[in-house]
C-alpha cells in the first residue's frame, strides 16, 4: 500500500490536504505565531467557518523554518505532510475501502456475467435472493476488514517491512524465485488457518455465515464474517514482514490473489484438465463448499495432500446434475 499511497498523494491527496486541512487555518494560532515571530503577520487565516474548525485540529509542530519558507504559498499546502500519522491512517483507509469495493464489484461483476452459469441459480440448495444477500454480507465485511487490516498497512508504509525497489537489489533471480515463494507461504498458511476455522467452536462464531452459500456466486467470494476475512488475509500481509518482496510484484500478487478468490467461487465443476491435480480451481472450491472438509487450499492441491483433506473433483459430483431435472420440468 506504500506505493499506491504515493502515487495518491502526488495525484490527489496532496491538493485534498491542501484544501481540508490548509496551512492557513492555523496561521493565528499562538503556537505558529511564536515560531514565526515578526513573520507571523504574513499569514491571515481564513475567517470561514471551516477554517476554524480545521483550527483545533492536531497537526505536526510548524516550525519557522517550514512557515518562511512557504508563507507565500501556504493556501496550497497542507498542515498535514504525508509523513503525518493520522493522514496517513486516514488515507489508507479510504484508499483501502475504494481499492476492495472497486475490485469485489469489478472482479465479481465480470465474472457472475461471463463464467458463472446462471443455470446454478435453480439449483434446490440455492437461497433465495442469494446474489444480493452475498453482496450485503461483503459489504458489511468490509468496513471491519479494512479497520482490522489498518494497523499492517500503516506498519508497510512507515518502512517496517521488506519491501523493496530496486529490480536487482536481491538479484534477478530472487526476483522471480520470490513469486512462486510468495504463493507457497500464503497458500499452505492460508490452508491451515481455513481449516483451523472449521473446528467447531471457530466454525459456529466466525466461519459458519460464508457456507450458507452452498451454490456460490462470485459475489459470495467475500461474503464472510469480517474477522474470518480478516485471519485469511494475514498472510499475505505477514510474507512481506518475513521475506523481502519487490513492491510492484506486491501489489499485482495482492491483486491477482484478490481476483483468484473470486474466480474460485464460480460452482464450476470442469473436470479433466491437465492442471487438475495440482491447481485448487472452482472445482475444488466447489466441493469445499458442497461436503465442507474437503479442499482447504487457496491455489495448490499439495496442502490439502499432504493434510489428507484432499478430494478430486469429479463430473459425478457436479451440482449442475441436480439442476438439470428441473429444467426438463
Amino acid at each position: 500500500m506504500d506505493l499506491v499511497l504515493h502515487i495518491a498523494d502526488e495525484w490527489v491527496l496532496d491538493k485534498v490536504y491542501a484544501h481540508l486541512v490548509p496551512l492557513s487555518a492555523f496561521g493565528s494560532s499562538p503556537e505558529f505565531a511564536k515560531s514565526l515571530n515578526a513573520t507571523a503577520n504574513l499569514f491571515t487565516a481564513s475567517s470561514s467557518t471551516w477554517s476554524r474548525l480545521v483550527s483545533h485540529l492536531p497537526h505536526p509542530p510548524l516550525t519557522h523554518e517550514i512557515a518562511s519558507s512557504i508563507y507565500s504559498n501556504s493556501q496550497s499546502i497542507s498542515a498535514w505532510p504525508r509523513d503525518y500519522i493520522p493522514r496517513q491512517v486516514a488515507s489508507l483507509s479510504v484508499l483501502t475501502l475504494i481499492g476492495i469495493h472497486v475490485l469485489y464489484f469489478l472482479f465479481a461483476g465480470l465474472s457472475y456475467q461471463y463464467i458463472f452459469n446462471h443455470d446454478m441459480m435453480r439449483h434446490p440448495r440455492f437461497l433465495k435472493n442469494q446474489v444480493a444477500l452475498e453482496i450485503q454480507c461483503s459489504l458489511r465485511a468490509f468496513p471491519v476488514m479494512t479497520l482490522l487490516t489498518l494497523p499492517w498497512f500503516q506498519a508497510e508504509v512507515r518502512g517496517f517491512s521488506k519491501l523493496y525497489d530496486g529490480l536487482d537489489t536481491y538479484g534477478y533471480f530472487y526476483l522471480f524465485a520470490s513469486v512462486p515463494l510468495y504463493l507457497f507461504f500464503t497458500d499452505y498458511a492460508i490452508y491451515w488457518i481455513h481449516r483451523w476455522l472449521h473446528i467447531p467452536f471457530f466454525y459456529k462464531h466466525l466461519h459458519k455465515p460464508h457456507h450458507k452459500w452452498i451454490i456460490p456466486t462470485p459475489f459470495g467470494s467475500h461474503a464472510f464474517h469480517p474477522v474470518d476475512g480478516y485471519f485469511q488475509s494475514v498472510p499475505y500481509h505477514l510474507f512481506i514482514f518475513i521475506f523481502p518482496l519487490h513492491r510492484v510484484t506486491y501489489l499485482i500478487m495482492f491483486v491477482l490473489v484478490n481476483f483468484w478468490s473470486i474466480f474460485i467461487h464460480d460452482s464450476d465443476m470442469i473436470t479433466g484438465h491437465i492442471f487438475e491435480k495440482a491447481i485448487n480451481g472452482p472445482a475444488h472450491h466447489t466441493l469445499h463448499h458442497l461436503y465442507f472438509t474437503v479442499n482447504y487450499g487457496q491455489y495448490f492441491t499439495w496442502a490439502d495432500r499432504v493434510g489428507g483433506s484432499y478430494r478430486q473433483p469429479e463430473s459425478c459430483l457436479d451440482p449442475l446434475l441436480e439442476v438439470k431435472p428441473l429444467k426438463e420440468e
